[in-house]
């Protein structure tokens, strides 16, 4: 027999199938390896496993749904689906678009050519901001701190490889050239100079160096409260006096507000010697770059082959998304909500609904359990932990009612797909600048009903759960408790964590940004999370290692939702081995190493797989189930394990 060294992860490689593998060396190959030695990662997708075989369902379903429902003679009384459709046989006819090729861009390309100098560049930003973005931009959120009225947030822009720290990678270089080649040869496929293309393309690149350098990395972001940086309006403007942002926010905004929330402290206090007329030149070929790259899918074929090769880099994607699911997606894109209205009402019944919400309250009646029984919590905390915990509000299958943005959109048959979607955008725009001068609408659901996934919001303290994700392995009627449990019981406690990690932990029951902690307990509570940060951190998995601090709220949710999720296992008396091995099950993935690395570089979650083995290591009833012993790759001594929730 082998024996193992027993660690954090267990014993082995998670890339790599071990079809010898046990549950007491490693729960996450014993479960999937036999699936692992198996499975094929599609030529046009970057990985494999539950939650891609998932995503294609919800595709085929709806691919399949609306070619039936474009030769339809009525459709089904949902508000816009009509829209919906339109736009989806606009992306799909490549027929017209490839006769167009690149004409419905060249307007808006040579308006931005012909920006001459930083004096018209800010006399025009308003109407340059809509069509091609700015190096800056602005936002209408809740205010964290009063989360019934909206308020305006500032950030800076996104960088063109997936992180700051991805510019201090080996490959660094390589990724930015193969950006250059295919951006200088989609310019000149739109009938741009190559050589006004290739300098556009130098000076734009020579821009994002310096913003990398300025931006926030994805560990920074990770920290939500972190944005909530409040400056008056007028500090606002003397710290960005090097552009006339009075001007442009006064055409953009009902109203010029009394505050602003910076994100991102440090690229403001960096913002005059970035946003300048000295660096013009890089400014315009920033913008150059960035439309370029992001009007490809909405134009012919040759242009989407034209932008493949970057993103194939980053992701080792074998070939471009085909024609038929990309159209979805780009219909999915301006109109999700109303396609998961169609999704919910015709793939999740009213039986499932009524047993997930039982679920759920059973899961949030265990956490509250957990927290009165909690021995490191002083008694004041108890209660206002329970308050928030009881106020939870629930969002299940899909909404009754789609936001009313839907209303105000129009698809014109007669005019391009690029045309359209500029005309979505500029609404979208609008709709979310006007809400500064509205109060919060707190029916807003942050996933349509089609989407595999769940979150959990801070700021309205719910918990959405699309239908998208109510279904097997993760949630079936007919599967057993254990079975349930280790799937959607555990998803469920796990974005009921939320609540509680480390971001969660600092907003109220309203979602405002309020302390209801003792300073004894918070300082007990900082302690576990970085007892949370420190088990992850530096795991290695394919060609990356994890950054603990980055991925450690869901990493916290995580081990809060596999506990509880056991304990209403125990309450219901299910079978434990079926929910640890549902849930080793519901992660199953198989990823291009390309995917891996830029996965690591953005995600706040760890990849599924390192999911598995360190929250089930910390439970002790998984070491009862299997009868782990100190010996077996999977024991982690009861020291080390880590308990939060």
């Amino acid at each position: 027999m082998k024996k193992f060294m027993a660690v954090r992860g267990g014993s082995g490689d998670l890339t790599q199938p071990d079809l010898n593998a046990r549950v007491q060396d490693n729960l996450y190959l014993a479960v999937n390896s036999k699936w692992q030695s198996q499975a094929e990662i599609p030529a046009d997708r970057s990985e494999t496993g539950v939650n891609t075989e998932l995503d294609m369902k919800i595709e085929k379903r709806m691919m399949n749904d609306l070619d039936q429902l474009s030769q339809a003679d009525s459709l089904p009384a949902i508000p816009n689906l009509d829209k919906g459709l339109k736009l989806y046989q606009l992306a799909k006819d490549f027929q017209k678009r490839d006769q167009d090729g690149a004409e419905p861009i060249k307007a808006d390309l040579a308006k931005l050519d012909a920006v001459k100098d930083y004096a018209e560049l800010n006399q025009n930003a308003a109407d340059l901001d809509q069509l091609f973005g700015l190096p800056f931009g602005f936002d209408v959120d809740a205010d964290m701190k009063n989360t019934k009225v909206n308020v305006l947030e500032f950030a800076g822009p996104g960088t063109f490889l997936p992180d700051t720290t991805s510019y201090q990678q080996t490959d660094a270089a390589d990724l930015l050239a193969i950006l250059q080649k295919q951006s200088v040869s989609m310019l000149t496929m739109a009938g741009m100079d190559e050589q006004k293309a290739r300098q556009y393309v130098e000076q734009g690149l020579a821009f994002d160096q310096k913003l990398a350098k300025v931006v926030k990395s994805t560990e920074e972001w990770s920290d939500y409260p972190a944005m909530y940086n409040p400056y008056s309006m007028s500090d606002f403007l003397a710290k960005t006096n090097s552009f006339q942002v009075k001007e442009f926010l006064t055409k953009l905004l009902p109203v010029l507000p009394d505050k602003v929330i910076v994100a991102e402290p440090r690229f403001l206090d960096h913002f005059t010697e970035l946003i300048n007329a000295d660096n013009f030149a890089e400014i315009k070929g920033w913008m150059v770059i960035k439309f370029i790259n992001g009007v490809s899918s909405s134009l012919s074929q040759a242009f989407r082959e034209a932008a493949f090769p970057f993103s194939q880099a980053l992701s080792g994607q074998g070939e471009l998304t085909p024609q038929k699911r990309h159209a979805y997606y780009t219909a999915n894109a301006s109109f999700s909500e109303i396609f998961g209205i169609y999704y919910g009402k015709k793939y999740f019944g009213a039986d499932a609904k009524a047993d997930v919400t039982d679920m759920i309250h059973k899961m949030i009646k265990v956490y509250e359990e957990r927290i009165s029984n909690n021995s490191w919590l002083s008694d004041a905390t108890k209660k206002k932990a329970i308050v928030k915990l009881q106020a939870l509000v629930l969002k299940i299958g899909y909404p009754e009612k789609p936001e009313k943005i839907y209303d105000l959109l129009t698809v014109d048959a007669d005019k391009s797909l690029y045309e359209n979607k500029k005309a979505i955008g500029k609404v979208v725009s609008a709709y979310n600048y006007a809400k500064l001068t509205k109060p919060v609408d707190p029916n807003v659901w942050l996933m349509p009903g089609n989407m595999n996934n769940a979150c959990y919001d801070p700021q309205r303290n719910d918990i959405t759960f699309p239908a998208g994700i109510l279904q097997a392995p993760f949630y079936d009627l007919h599967q057993s408790r254990g079975q349930n449990y280790g799937g959607i019981g555990a998803t469920i406690a796990h974005e009921i964590s939320h609540a509680f990690d480390n971001n969660g932990a600092k907003f109220d029951e309203h979602g405002n940004m309020v302390n209801w902690w003792s300073d004894a307990d918070f300082a007990e509570f900082n302690k576990r999370t970085q007892a949370a940060i420190d088990i992850y951190d530096g795991l290695s998995y394919g060609p990356s290692k994890l950054n603990g601090k980055q991925v450690v709220a869901e990493n916290i949710a995580d081990l809060g939702g596999l506990t509880c999720a056991i304990q209403a296992n125990k309450l219901d008396q299910g079978n434990m081995q079926e929910l640890f091995e549902n849930y080793a099950r519901s992660w199953a993935q198989k990823q291009r190493p390309e995917a891996i690395k830029t996965e690591i570089a953005v995600d706040v979650h760890a990849p599924q797989p390192t999911r598995v083995n360190i929250p089930s290591q910390c439970q002790d009833e998984f070491y009862e189930a299997f009868d782990v012993k100190p010996t077996d790759g999977m024991w982690l001594d009861p020291a080390k394990r880590v308990q939060i929730w």
